[in-house]
């Protein structure tokens, strides 16, 4: 006759549906995290309105399908992110975080308009950055350094802009803008003559430009009817920005982004750049036609 132990089996009946519970709850509290990237190169341009461009490369796991970036401040424009082989990823703003859905890519890099990390009072800018990791800072154009809280590990300059290697952590750097007019070395007496006559040759090329500017921008108006003061010069804006206001005009005042990447042998998302920040400017406004981007100088620009 055989015979059954019933309350060892009753205690296991209870047991195993209270096991499986526990690791339902335990499951559940565990929070859903994205992937963080480490940073593998950061670099800063610095513009002379007190923007600032980043391009933030990072190494990721290619498992993980979403990537967590945490930004340098919340006034961001233009935020792209691209994977490998330069391939155009799905990214959201929230704040000063990044969502970017990675699509298996074990490389992403983050570029992004921010306007949060230079102030200005008086004649003084002041550029001031709390950074998790090492990077470059390229300076304004014209600009001179006149103070700094962290010394730079090293400092060269890049096509006349400085160009600083900063470390982790806080770094102020105060700068100002300096003159552009250029330092003429005095000649020998018996060089006058040359001297003036050079001034002089000088002087009528330099009126002869004005006036072939004056003439194009007045033909641009007569024959677009966009606002000559579209196309004169703005002091803070970029000579890049200008060609690009001068070749709209001459264009009869609009042109599809893809013709302005052709016509100026800029990259993508370097153009996009442009394009965004004439419009910050109020000089375009961009509309689409045919799921293109088409650019249009504003008529009331003025």
């Amino acid at each position: 006759m055989l015979f059954v132990r019933t309350d060892d089996t009753i205690e296991t009946m209870v047991r195993v549906p209270l096991v499986i519970t526990g690791m339902i709850v335990v499951a559940l509290t565990v929070p859903i995290q994205s992937s963080l990237g480490t940073t593998r190169t950061l670099d800063l341009i610095l513009y002379s309105d007190g923007s600032a461009h980043v391009t933030n490369q990072l190494d990721v796991d290619p498992l993980e399908p979403d990537l967590k970036v945490d930004l340098f401040g919340s006034s961001i424009d233009n935020l792209i992110a691209l994977g490998e082989n330069d391939l155009l990823l799905s990214s959201e703003l929230d704040g000063s975080e990044a969502a970017v859905s990675t699509f298996g890519s074990s490389s992403v890099t983050v570029e992004y308009d921010i306007h949060d990390l230079v102030s200005k009072e008086g004649r003084i800018w002041t550029f001031a950055l709390d950074s998790h990791s090492p990077y470059s800072l390229l300076m304004p154009p014209n600009s001179i350094i006149v103070g700094m809280t962290a010394a730079p590990s090293n400092m060269d300059l890049r096509n006349d802009q400085i160009m600083l290697q900063l470390g982790a952590g806080l770094s102020e750097i105060n700068y100002i803008f300096g003159a552009t007019t250029p330092v003429i070395e005095p000649a020998p007496d018996n060089d006058n003559l040359s001297l003036i006559t050079l001034g002089v040759a000088l002087a009528v090329s330099a009126a002869g430009i004005a006036v072939l500017v004056r003439k194009r921008a007045l033909r641009a108006v007569a024959e677009t009817g966009v606002p000559e003061e579209t196309v004169i010069e703005e002091p803070e804006m970029r000579e890049d920005d200008k060609k690009i206001l001068i070749f709209l005009s001459e264009n009869g005042g609009q042109a599809l982004e893809s013709e302005l990447r052709k016509r100026f042998l800029l990259p993508r998302t370097t153009m996009w750049r442009a394009v965004k920040r004439l419009e910050r400017q109020g000089a375009i406004e961009i509309t689409k036609k045919d799921q293109q981007n088409l650019v249009r100088l504003r008529e009331d620009s003025s």
